[in-house]
């Protein structure tokens, strides 16, 4: 089992800032991926970017070059700076774990990310 908790989100203006934070816990592997997701309300959840314990990152496009994933260093956890943000990337943030190792995906219980003046 693994246990997320997610931190951060909120209300901001458009071109602002935010950071979110997912910390893992519980029976973590030794490989692994951990990202975020987002769902805005009549759509699908998308990828927004992920980070593997190489160092490995993903983007989807319409947030490359604004949005940064991190590792923190020496712990399970992910750190996502959201930068020039939109009132598009208003949506609910969803943590996300998964390894090769593990039956199953996990999610964070989501954050609300609200772009808007």
């Amino acid at each position: 089992q693994v246990h997320l908790v997610e931190s951060g989100g909120g209300l901001v203006q458009p071109g602002g800032s935010l950071r979110l934070s997912c910390a893992a816990s519980g029976s973590i592997p030794s490989i692994y991926a951990m990202g975020w997701y987002r769902q805005a309300p009549g759509k699908q959840r998308e990828l927004v970017a992920t980070i593997s314990t190489s160092g490995s990152t993903k983007y989807a496009d319409s947030v490359k070059g604004r949005f940064t994933i991190l590792r923190e260093d020496g712990k399970d956890a992910v750190l996502l700076q959201m930068s020039s943000l939109k009132p598009e990337d208003t949506a609910v943030y969803y943590c996300n774990f998964d390894s090769f190792f593990l039956s199953r995906k996990y999610w964070g219980q989501g954050t609300q990310v609200t772009v808007s003046s």
